[in-house]
């Protein structure tokens, strides 16, 4: 608890930049459109974060969150949040057994409405069978995903809203957010100059964009891989060098994966690597670089630096940064506040949204409203300081 003063600081510093989630709140505050709710929350526990739960609840919601990744949470701001009343079950370097055993104590809290980042807390909550909940927001591509696959299967037991596709969260956290948060886990982490780096970017979806814009912004030299067409002529047109993983492997000074998916980067790429490669990863699981397949190459692997494992190879070493996991939330602090100031005015209002509809809506996947998107939209031009024109 000595450090929640420190976290204060920080929720205070998020939140005078975050105005779009005061705009709500003032819009709502005298009404406590959420009194009488329980939200269960699995995000990423952020000074960012900590300014939705606390909007939350000044709107009468009780509350319960763990973290949506073993090593991302800020224990400052999960401190502040506790200070603060909030059930909290989060702290940073949990084991996966701790991480798992978190999720279900929110759970216990018989929450109403979830809000996940990655699927773990929805998948998690179809696990208990009786449970009955009122319904979800998303906030990921992967989460999305995954709630597909019960959708298919029509095993989704409870509306959701997939926040992760509102126009206003994907085009800007996504691609702005991750693409500057994830350089910048990768410069804390190592120290190094990216200027003239070869840097190898996997996968060339909104976040593989932003992370690629931002390394040629530095000075990089960078090389996009991609298993669709569409996306491979995209970056092309876009500027980049397009070329197979096999083919560049031994080239690449700095390889980043942005895909969503199991072992990009294995074997067969692992011993093209020169000396000294740098290993690092933007999707939300780390599963895209294949971790024990290192692990079983070096089952004893020096940490040289916070974050940087060196797993000898051969006649080489290799530099995986944060174990495999999402580097801008282990390397870094995540987002910046005014980026993610849109994605949780999307959250809010969507949770909103299903505490006034939940009964009279149906058990799927369910867009962001357009109305929600182009307010917030407005919200943020508003807080940006900017000016548009009438129809």
């Amino acid at each position: 608890m000595m450090l929640a003063k420190e976290g204060q600081m920080s929720y205070r510093w998020a939140r005078a930049h975050m105005t779009i989630l005061d705009k709500i709140m003032i819009r709502n505050e005298t009404k406590k459109p959420l009194s009488g709710y329980k939200l269960g929350f699995c995000l990423h526990i952020t000074k960012e974060t900590s300014v939705l739960v606390i909007t939350a609840k000044m709107l009468g919601a009780e509350i319960a969150i763990c973290s949506a990744n073993p090593l991302s949470t800020q224990d400052d701001v999960a401190a502040f949040l506790y200070s603060e009343g909030i059930r909290i079950f989060a702290w940073r370097g949990q084991s996966e057994r701790q991480y798992r055993e978190c999720i279900k104590r929110v759970l216990q809290s018989r929450p109403d409405i979830l809000t996940d980042d990655g699927g773990d807390l929805h998948i998690a909550a179809h696990k208990l069978g009786t449970t009955r909940f009122y319904g979800g927001t998303e906030e990921t591509t992967t989460g999305v995903k995954r709630l597909e696959i019960l959708q298919s299967t029509k095993r989704l037991k409870y509306p959701v809203i997939a926040v992760n596709n509102a126009y206003t969260k994907h085009l800007f956290d996504n691609r702005y957010g991750t693409g500057q948060s994830t350089i910048d886990g990768i410069l804390r982490t190592t120290g190094l100059f990216l200027s003239g780096k070869q840097v190898i970017v996997c996968g060339y979806g909104w976040v593989g964009k932003g992370v690629s814009v931002r390394a040629r912004g530095m000075g990089a030299i960078v090389t996009i891989t991609e298993i669709d067409p569409i996306k491979a002529l995209e970056a092309h047109m876009d500027g980049f060098n397009v070329k197979q993983l096999s083919e560049i492997a031994q080239l690449g000074d700095i390889f980043i994966t942005c895909t969503g998916n199991r072992r990009v980067i294995r074997e067969e790429h692992l011993i093209k690597m020169k000396d000294g490669a740098i290993l690092a990863n933007a999707g939300h699981f780390d599963v895209e670089i294949d971790v024990d397949y290192l692990s079983s190459q070096d089952k004893f692997p020096v940490l040289v630096r916070p974050n940087v494992d060196c797993f000898k190879f051969r006649d080489k070493k290799l530099y995986l940064l944060a174990k495999g996991r999402v580097i801008n939330l282990v390397g870094a602090e995540g987002h910046p506040p005014e980026v993610m100031a849109l994605s949780f005015a999307n959250q809010l209002l969507s949770i909103l949204f299903l505490a006034k509809n939940y009964h009279s809506m149906e058990n799927k996947i369910h867009n962001v409203p357009p109305d929600i998107d182009i307010n917030v939209a407005h919200y943020a031009v508003e807080a940006a300081g900017l000016k548009i024109d009438d129809c």
